[in-house]
């Protein structure tokens, strides 16, 4: 069953946006089409501030949130109930539906955009628009502003202030409260499912492909209308491969597989990466670098409590992870040596005294471990929120969710590492929601550890 509709989320968005805003008008694009091929569109999927706002997905779309001026606060532009289209390409809500099911107190066409919007800015002082991601669009909001100052004469005013809403917005995103959690959890959910069934199903001579359509039946079954990102199903060397994507390999016998998908769902996101191997069984070098991994993931996600660093969340991990290079070889030094000598690094970058490009780099974790631990999570995988407030990292708040997804690539054309472990990467990855307590992992039913990985892969062999 997908995600069912209820206008009373996007009232209380609304509502919030409004009582954050000073007196004006905020505009809001919907996502346009883009064309795929010919005369072939890619499949649509509303822009994440606009649906979140309003919850109408129809594309081409505009929404105005009005404070402090008449007696609207929420006008809707939509495209026109047309029958022929709607033979061909589905039905319209049009200002009708706009009104009776999505809350708006008026609704007008697309058509009537150029002539509705500027009635709307006459005598704003604020304008609130975002501009600097469509030149089309930024040209019409000029073209508004343009029309109002023309009535000048006419005793009207244009507003003299811009501001961007994604300020407010973005920050009322970052905070989830139970209207969010209600549709994030149950991505969370269908994503953990899909990752146990990708276990159950995999075995040596099958194609990544195939494991990858096998979550995805189970994301889709479960009513998410899409994945949040394209699935990322790496075997062997391929995991070593960050943002691997052809998904079209042969699973060998012995090696690993490393699955990075997610499920969509009510326009929010999972993020899951789990690792595991194709026969079934890790050897003993995947078991070593595996959980070397794991426990840097748990000390990551023990430090996702209210008031601690965003970067005391990767650095956890930096630690660990350190610790295990050094133990199994990968690294010379004290792991304490070591992440100073990359701080030491980092730092002479950024104030230009080395160049990254030229110089020669010390041989630190960041040769195995290349990205960071997180990023925030909600209805983009990669949410919006800010992470650093001018020098410092901002401390964890209740209600953010965030990833926590540590890993080791050694690629399998290394020469300057042990044998056995060429070729292996590992990455994993859960979503956990900070609270006034203790860490809620979202994900915490996808399997992990090795031990249950291989009780779950052997007990699918054994049934098939």
């Amino acid at each position: 069953m997908s995600a069912e509709f209820d206008a009373g989320i996007f009232k209380r968005r609304r509502d919030e946006l409004i009582n954050r805003m000073q007196d004006g008008v905020a505009i809001f694009p919907a996502a346009p089409e883009y064309i795929r091929n010919g005369d072939v569109s890619h499949d649509y999927r509303q822009h994440s501030d606009f649906f979140y706002l309003t919850g109408f997905e129809e594309p081409g779309s505009l929404a105005l949130v009005i404070k402090g001026h008449g007696a609207h606060s929420l006008v809707l532009f939509v495209p026109k109930r047309d029958k022929v289209m709607e033979i061909w390409h589905g039905r319209r809500a049009g200002p009708e539906g706009a009104v009776s099911k999505y809350g708006a107190d008026a609704a007008f066409t697309l058509e009537e955009i150029d002539e509705k919007v500027p009635e709307y800015l006459r005598d704003v002082q604020r304008l609130y628009v975002h501009i600097g991601d469509d030149t089309g669009f930024d040209a019409r909001v000029t073209k508004w502003l343009n029309a109002v100052r023309r009535m000048k004469r006419q005793g009207f005013n244009a507003p003299t202030e811009m501001h961007d809403p994604s300020e407010i917005v973005h920050e009322m995103r970052l905070i989830k409260n139970d209207d969010d959690l209600r549709y994030l959890r149950r991505a969370c959910e269908l994503t953990a499912e899909g990752h146990n069934a990708g276990m159950r199903a995999t075995r040596p001579g099958m194609f990544e492909y195939e494991v990858q359509a096998d979550i995805e039946y189970v994301f889709r079954k479960g009513g998410a209308h899409r994945n949040g990102y394209g699935s990322i199903v790496a075997g062997g060397d391929n995991a070593n491969i960050l943002h691997y994507h052809e998904n079209n390999m042969v699973l060998n016998d012995g090696d690993l597989l490393l699955v990075d998908a997610g499920a969509e769902y009510g326009m929010y996101s999972g993020d899951v990466t789990r690792t595991w191997p194709v026969n079934g069984k890790f050897t003993e070098a995947q078991a070593e670098v595996y959980n070397w991994v794991l426990k840097a993931q748990l000390a990551s996600i023990a430090k996702c409590r209210e008031g601690v660093s965003f970067r005391e969340v990767h650095n956890a991990s930096v630690e660990v992870l350190t610790e295990g290079l050094v133990a199994m070889g990968l690294l010379e030094g004290t792991p304490a040596e070591i992440i100073e000598a990359q701080a030491k690094w980092d730092e002479a970058v950024k104030n230009k005294q080395i160049d990254s490009k030229k110089d020669k780099a010390p041989r630190t974790y960041r040769e195995f471990y290349m990205h960071n631990t997180s990023h925030w999570l909600g209805m983009d995988v990669h949410d919006v929120g800010n992470y650093k407030q001018g020098e410092e990292w901002l401390p964890l708040r209740a209600g953010c969710v965030l990833t926590v997804e540590p890993g080791i690539y050694i690629a399998a054309d290394r020469d300057d590492v042990p044998e056995k472990y060429r070729g292996i990467g590992v990455r994993i990855e859960d979503d956990v929601l900070v609270t006034k307590g203790d860490p809620d992992v979202l994900t915490k039913d996808a399997v992990k550890t090795v031990e249950d990985i291989e009780a779950l892969m052997s007990e699918a062999m054994a049934k098939a």
